[in-house]
Order: structure tokens, then sequence, then C-alpha cells
């Protein structure tokens, strides 16, 4: 029997293979946010009044600057997970040790990996949340950009993919950007719940000492602590699931907007030519021109509801308290991140190199479109509606154009056509951006504060 000695003891080679899994790779995402972690701790444990110190100041000081020099190798590309240490926090802990002595083998008092991973990945999504949302209020402002110019522009509006009545270009490119911040605002709800530290948790019971879990939350940035130690460990799988709902929600936007885009751009139709520098050609026609970008963006949707899937299924029916299986949710929710953050800067590439065709518009304009203006037309001057509705039915083929310009005109009561409220559109652009931004800022300055206490 081969066996492997860890930082933990002995494991049976083909085990630590079958246990380690992707970890070593995946967990380099992890490695300065662990540092970062283990700094916040060391720093707690500094500041305890015990009858003998458990790190002292000076041992405070030499921690952190070992972990900045840790830190500088990550950004550099240096840091390697070996497959002895199974995962970031032992690989972090063994080089603090290398570089440190037995002071390095004090790090770990007073946390388990159980709280070292549930903090990590938290310090992960609030800096990978930001960026999300940094890049939807991208593409927010290019639909922004896109309705503006295009508000008077009319457009057939279609239910069941079947002509259906007067729209606009402008109201088209609205819809979506409303569905953004209302997904935004979702993001917002996901952040906040993220933003509380299971930090000093430890394996989901506590220790018994007097460690300051107030005072790690605040060193890292977050709003507080998770005041129930077993609920802190409970919260790994529930906190993922509920971030990779959030960005699920703007995936669904894309993948909607991507297939108009798709169907508009078609010959058959032509409202829209799509930008040829952000489409692909194919290996036997020369005069292709595809969509491949909104394809993938249609397909990574499900990729993510597939992941969100996995988490929500890992998590169901779980026992309380830590439980191995939700190192299977890991890669799910980073690979969630990286999803959407790949598709929201091609769709706004997209978006934002969109041009508009209005004969093509206006083309498509027939009579029927009318009809149900026509029907309300009657109404005004006093039919009734059902009575309106059966007379314009019964007299489609007679049925008159009308100019589309003057039809979306008419349309002018809050949110149609001619009444879209664009100042409103980008004062919640210019709000969500201040309130990111604000929460951007306050981590990082915390975390700077954190690791230049060293000096």
């Amino acid at each position: 029997m081969k066996t492997r000695k860890t930082i933990v003891g002995k494991i049976d080679k083909a085990v630590l293979d079958f246990t380690v899994g992707d970890d070593p790779v995946l967990d380099i995402a992890l490695a300065e946010h662990d540092c970062v972690g283990t700094a916040a701790h060391v720093t707690m444990l500094s500041s305890l009044r015990t009858k003998k110190p458990l790190i002292s100041k000076a041992d405070k000081k030499k921690v952190l600057k070992a972990l900045k020099l840790i830190i500088a190798d990550i950004r550099a590309g240096k840091f390697e997970i070996l497959q002895d240490d199974q995962d970031v926090h032992m690989a972090v802990e063994r080089m603090l040790t290398d570089r440190l002595g037995q002071l390095g083998k004090k790090v770990h008092t007073a946390r388990s990996r159980n709280d070292q991973v549930a903090l990590d990945l938290r310090l992960y999504a609030r800096e990978h949340l930001s960026t999300v949302a940094t890049d939807t209020l991208l593409l927010a402002e290019s639909l922004l950009k896109m309705a503006i110019k295009n508000k008077k522009v009319p457009m057939v509006g279609r239910t069941h993919l079947q002509p259906a009545m007067p729209s606009s270009v402008g109201l088209w490119a609205s819809a979506y950007l409303e569905s953004l911040l209302d997904d935004l605002k979702v993001l917002k709800t996901a952040y906040d719940l993220n933003n509380r530290s299971p930090l000093g948790s430890a394996a989901g019971y506590g220790v018994p000492l007097k460690i300051n879990r107030a005072m790690t939350a605040k060193l890292l940035g977050f709003s507080s602590s998770i005041h129930n130690v077993l609920y802190a460990s409970n919260t790994r799988g529930k906190c993922e699931s509920v971030i990779v709902s959030a960005l699920l929600q703007i995936m669904l936007t894309l993948s909607r907007l991507a297939e108009d885009l798709i169907l508009y751009s078609m010959p058959e139709f032509g409202y829209f030519k799509l930008p040829a520098q952000y489409c692909t050609g194919s290996s036997i026609m020369p005069q292709k021109s595809n969509p491949d970008v909104l394809e993938l963006v249609r397909a990574k949707t499900s990729s993510v509801v597939g992941n969100f899937t996995a988490i929500t299924g890992i998590i169901n029916s779980l026992a309380g308290g830590y439980n191995r299986d939700l190192q299977e949710a890991k890669g799910s929710f980073m690979f969630s991140f990286k999803t959407v953050e790949s598709s929201l800067r091609v769709m706004n590439l997209m978006v934002s190199g969109v041009t508009v065709d209005k004969f093509k518009l206006l083309s498509a304009f027939s009579p029927a479109v009318f009809a149900t203006d026509r029907a309300l037309e009657l109404v005004a001057g006093g039919m009734p509606f059902r009575d309106a509705y059966d007379k314009v039915k019964a007299e489609l083929n007679n049925l008159s154009a009308v100019n589309p310009y003057k039809a979306i005109s008419l349309k002018n009561h809050d949110g149609a056509p001619a009444g879209l409220d664009f100042a409103m559109y980008r004062k919640e652009i210019v709000s969500a951006r201040k309130i990111f931004r604000r929460s951007a800022a306050s981590y990082s300055l915390a975390i700077r504060r954190l690791i230049d206490s060293g000096k």
C-alpha cells in the first residue's frame, strides 16, 4: 500500500488523489485571499490577553511580512500548491513554516480549514461580485445609448414571434437595460449576504479561547461576522448557491438579448447588423458571418444553470456541520463567475457595435400591426372594447396602414415607446455604480491597511 505523508497524517495515495481533486488548481485563485485571512487572524491572536501570548506583537509583524512576500510570489505566478499540501491553506502554512520555523506552526491556532475556505470563498466572491457589477453597468450604459439614439425609430413589437403592435428600437433596447438594473438589485442582495465573516467559527463549534471575531471581520472589511458558529459552517454551499442564482439572473437576461440579436440580424429580418469584427466565418462558405458569440452566450447560460443545479444538489439533504461534499461546489462556483464576466464583456462589445437598419424596420410594418391601435381608436370614440375588437377583426383585410412614427408617438404614457424615462435609467446606473464602487473601495482600503500594518 502506497501512502503519502501530509500535514494531517499519512494517507493512501489513491485516497489522496481522490480527495484532493482539483483543489491544487482551483485554489490558486484563493491564495491571496487565504494570505489576507491569515493576516487578519494572526493580528487578532496577537491582540488577545492571555497568560502567555499566543502570538506576540513582534511575531505578528514577522508573519505579516512573510505573508506579504508570499502574496508577491502569488502575483508573480511563483506560488504552487503541492499535492501533499492538499489545498491552499496547508500550502500557505507550509510556506510560513519554511520561512519562520516554529512561528509558522502557530498560525492555525483557533482555526479550521472549514472556516478558512469559507472565508476565502467569501473574499473571492466579494471581489468578483464587484467586477460583475461593473461589467453589467457597462452593458447597461451601452443599451441606454442605443435606446436614446433610436428612441423614435419604429420597430414591430412581437408576441409569439408574430407581428403584434407598433413599438420602437428604444423600447426594445431599454427593456433589456431595465432587466439588467433589476439583476443588479439581486446581485447587491447576494453581495450583502456574502459580506459577513465566517472566520473564527473554526470547525463549526467555536474554540475554548476568547477570540475576537468582530475584530477579524472589521480587519477584512466585512459588515459583521456570522453570529452562530454552526450556521457559519452551514452557510457553505448556501451562500454560493445564492450568489450563483444572482449571476444566473444576469445570464438569463443576456441569453434573451442574444437570441433577439440573432433573430433580428437574420437576412429575413435585417433590423440590426452585427459588427463584423465580433462575428466568425466558415471554413467552407466564404460569405458567412456567424453570430458565434451570441450562440455561446445562450449555451453558457445553460452551463450556469447547471452550476446552480450542481451546488443546490450538493447541499440538498446534507447533515448540519461541514461535509466534504462541499468541495465539489467550489469549481461550479468559480466557473460561474468566469462565465458571467466573459459573457458580459463580449455582449457589451456586440451591443456597442450594432447598427440599426431603419428601412428594414419600417418595411416590416403591415396594416395588421395597427389593428389594436384601430380598436382603441374606436373605443376612444365611445364604442365598447369588445365590440371594437370584433369589428376590427371582421374587417382586417380593409385596415389601412398608419405612419409608424405617428403610431409610436401616440404611446406617450409612462414606460411606453414615447414615454420612456431615460433620465431615470441614467440615475439608476449612476446610483448603482456609486454603491458598488464604494463597497469595492472600502474592501481594498481595509485589506491594504491590514497587510501594511506589519511594517
